[in-house]
């Protein structure tokens, strides 16, 4: 049996979102800014993609500017806000457990003389209203927070945040990370008070590459990349029409039967971490009610280092991440597990399971008794 848990890093493509790929790379493969007919079936792939991505978010077409993914389009929202409203204010506020897009392109921004605040969060990774509002300043130009930890799930006041930004002023550009949100909540940008939201195609079982920045009408801000003038000059360069096909694709698949599938997942996550939380010497970090993201479930296994746990997973073909993917492979890039006050030994024993419209209870199963039987073999070689 396989039990594939790594869905937060990404996600198989759906058998229909691989078939329209293929047919816009081999079939209707021209150049969306071609004039000829060849131009035109691309153009209107990418044209239906958008009208299907408005659909989800309540929004309208021309709102939807396509990138490469998820760091694109943070990076997008961040610096293009920065730089195009720079001399109004040069603050700008965001929080401790952002992604690494987010971070550090944030620190880049710093260099560049810009103060950045950065909010803590509670033992859960929940960010305090409160501590939102009096962080703001007349000089404030950009919030940017997450809508969902991609180490943990916790899911933040994204609503609230937008109604406090804006009582604020009007002018202050909200922009919400929602590469972990975008098919796991309904996200309407505008009555939230969002005024940017990035999403990426390989989380919602649509193409890697590929991705989207929503940029509400009234907001402000400049290209980062320059060229053909492309996307209304937002984004510039050829138009991934077989990724951006692909991407309307799940994007409209992701929201069928949307209730029934996140009540299932939910009901997935439960039992997840009520198993996980019955092994001997287990903590679950953050919550796993509906207060968090239908997802994510992250353990803890002291005694064990995640990587070795991983591995041993692995090799029963149970596919998880060590805290989250994007920090695997270089631990210091994660910033939640510290921040909602984990010792190290707890850091560095962390996994994170993470689940699809999918997953089913049997790989769940599967992956909690394979890890009860390697966790006291694991602890006992490594006290020796």
């Amino acid at each position: 049996m396989e039990a594939y848990l790594d869905n937060s890093a990404t996600t198989p493509c759906a058998a229909s979102v691989a078939d329209i790929v293929r047919c816009v790379s081999t079939e209707d493969f021209g150049n969306p800014s071609s004039m000829h007919m060849k131009g035109v079936e691309a153009e209107r792939h990418v044209r239906e993609a958008s009208e299907r991505i408005a659909k989800t978010l309540r929004c309208q077409a021309r709102e939807i500017v396509f990138t490469s993914g998820g760091t694109e389009s943070n990076n997008m929202a961040i610096i293009g806000a920065a730089m195009a409203n720079r001399r109004r204010g040069m603050h700008i506020i965001t929080t401790s457990v952002e992604h690494p897009s987010v971070k550090n392109t944030m620190r880049f921004l710093a260099e560049q003389g810009f103060d950045i605040t950065w909010l803590p969060v509670n033992g859960y990774g929940e960010i305090s209203p409160d501590d939102l509002s009096a962080a703001l300043r007349n000089d404030t130009i950009l919030v940017s927070i997450m809508m969902v930890n991609n180490e943990i799930g916790a899911l933040e006041p994204a609503a609230e945040a937008g109604r406090i930004i804006h009582a604020k002023s009007p002018d202050i550009l909200f922009h919400v990370d929602a590469i972990q949100a975008y098919g796991k909540f309904r996200i309407a940008p505008k009555s939230m008070n969002i005024d940017l939201l990035s999403v990426s195609g390989h989380k919602i079982h649509g193409p890697k590459g590929v991705g989207f920045l929503y940029i509400r009408d009234r907001a402000k801000i400049r290209p980062i990349i320059f060229g053909g003038g492309q996307q209304r000059n937002m984004r510039s360069g050829t138009i991934n029409a077989p990724g951006i096909a692909g991407l309307g694709e799940a994007a409209k698949e992701i929201y069928e039967d949307f209730d029934e599938r996140i009540d299932r997942m939910y009901g997935l996550k439960a039992h997840l971490a009520a198993r996980l939380a019955a092994l001997d010497d287990v903590q679950i970090n953050g919550r796993t009610d509906r207060q968090s993201a239908p997802h994510i479930v992250s353990a803890s296994f002291p005694g064990v280092r995640s990587e070795v746990l991983l591995h041993a997973l692995e090799e029963k073909k149970i596919y998880v991440s060590a805290g989250s993917a994007c920090a695997s492979n270089h631990p210091a890039d994660g910033t939640t597990l510290p921040a909602i006050g984990l010792d190290k030994a707890h850091q560095e024993s962390t996994l994170r399971f993470s689940m699809s419209i999918h997953t089913t209870q049997e790989e769940i199963d599967y992956a909690v008794d394979a890890t009860a039987e390697l966790l006291p073999l694991l602890r006992r070689y490594r006290r020796h």
